[in-house]
């Protein structure tokens, strides 16, 4: 039983995988022309179909509308009972239908998308079927077979449609010129959000919170900086110019003990030079990763377009980014 079922599975795979690369050599003028006409749409795209391909038409819907084309899905049995008002002059209507055939309620919309003069666009196997007839641009999808054992559940062919509507959405995307941080403003809720959104000096701790002590503060001081503050473990090292030379950390309190067996001296004889910083501009995932790549749990932060880009205006922790939800 184990050998058939994984026979089968990778017989599923592969129908699957090769009916997308079919689509390959199936794109043509006719692709990019609906590209084009996307592209000019001054309204909304209403993107239409009914069983596997009302699923797949709701998920691209969702895809344009999260790339920035305005979309929405338009079940076809409710079109006639006063969902028709969503079309409006200036859309544009995507249908799709692998085998072409369009049902009563969808010809209901072919028809009122004709008498707008609102263009159609058909995602369909056959251009020479009702809904190709009634679209100006026809995108073609065929499957030599499907991945169904007995060659009638719409599989390949139902995989196939979501990887070309996935074509489509992204050629529009590109031609928009979209970018990471449009994706972002659309997305505010979700970690990639966050992620893309979140700069360091909205989570960075700044004022009191921030452990800074001179160099010639006494061990025994520098210690009730690192305690009571809000970031706590590390400690920056100022000089008279009030710029930033150095760090204290717990390690290199433990380490000077594990040397010399006392933890007598001054700040400067305990700090670290040179501390890594970053910019108060940064995105936040930047300074995730400088944590990171070099294995360290806070950043103090600088404002460098200021008239002192070495004085500390906050401190960043790795559990301040990670509350944000930047990974």
């Amino acid at each position: 039983m184990t050998e058939q079922v994984l026979n089968l599975a990778k017989r599923v795979l592969e129908i699957e995988a090769n009916g997308i690369m079919g689509l390959v050599s199936q794109l043509n003028q006719q692709f990019v022309d609906s590209v084009q006409c996307l592209h000019l749409c001054k309204g909304k795209v209403i993107v239409t179909g009914i069983g596997k391909s009302g699923h797949i038409a709701r998920k691209l819907a969702s895809t344009l509308s999260s790339t920035g084309t305005s979309s929405v899905y338009l079940h076809p049995a409710e079109s006639s009972h006063g969902d028709l008002g969503v079309i409006s002059e200036e859309d544009v209507v995507i249908a799709i239908s692998y085998s072409g055939g369009s049902s009563a309620e969808m010809n209901q919309i072919l028809a009122h998308a004709s008498r707008k003069k609102v263009p159609v666009i058909a995602l369909t196997s056959n251009p020479k079927s009702s809904l190709g007839a009634a679209a100006q641009h026809v995108v073609l999808i065929r499957v030599a077979l499907e991945a169904c054992p007995l060659n009638l559940a719409p599989t390949a062919s139902s995989t196939a449609t979501l990887a070309m509507a996935d074509a489509l959405a992204m050629c529009l995307l590109d031609l928009k010129g979209f970018r990471a941080e449009n994706f972002a403003e659309l997305h505010p809720g979700g970690s990639l959000g966050a992620r893309l959104l979140t700069r360091v000096k909205d989570v960075m701790h700044t004022g009191e919170a921030i452990p800074l002590v001179a160099l010639e503060t006494s061990l025994k001081e520098v210690l009730t900086v690192m305690t009571h503050r809000n970031v706590r473990g590390a400690a920056g090292v100022m000089n008279d110019q009030n710029e930033l030379v150095g760090v204290i950390t717990d390690g290199d309190i433990r380490r000077r003990l594990e040397r010399e067996q006392s933890l007598s001296g001054k700040a400067q004889d305990f700090m670290t030079l040179n501390p890594r910083t970053i910019d108060a501009e940064e995105m936040a995932e930047k300074a995730l990763f400088v944590m990171e790549q070099f294995k360290i749990q806070l950043l103090f932060v600088l404002d460098k377009s200021s008239s002192h880009p070495r004085k500390p205006v906050g401190i960043v922790h790795i559990q301040d980014l990670l509350t944000a939800k930047i990974r």
